[in-house]
């Protein structure tokens, strides 16, 4: 099965490490392109290609501040995301569950003894 372009959903966008590295940044708020890639010890055409896939995948906005293009996180393009993780939620809470259980058995077990 073919995989799909990195711009087709923010799935394949955040499969690449460093797109997720700029994700994790932008979370404090609006960045420079230049600042970003200083920051994250990249080129900035390198920084500019990474944004463009996050900005037309809905998980980066732009704005204008004078000469300067200033780049923040747009969260509403991770739900599908959060909603595909969070189908997990209950299976891990399930785990954890059991784990608990087993936990406590083995401590009154060891009381018993």
């Amino acid at each position: 099965m073919a995989r799909a372009a990195t711009t087709s959903d923010a799935f394949n966008a955040i499969a690449e490490p460093q797109r997720r590295d700029i994700l994790a940044l932008l979370r404090a708020g609006e960045w420079p392109v230049n600042d970003l890639a200083q920051e994250l010890g990249m080129s900035q055409p390198r920084a500019s290609k990474h944004l463009r896939v996050l900005r037309e995948v809905g998980l980066v906005r732009v704005r204008e501040a004078g000469k300067q293009r200033l780049y923040g996180l747009d969260a509403r393009g991770l739900r599908p995301i959060h909603e595909w993780v969070g189908g997990f939620e209950r299976f891990w809470n399930e785990s954890f569950d059991r784990l608990d259980t087993y936990v406590q058995d083995l401590k009154q077990t060891r009381q018993e003894d």
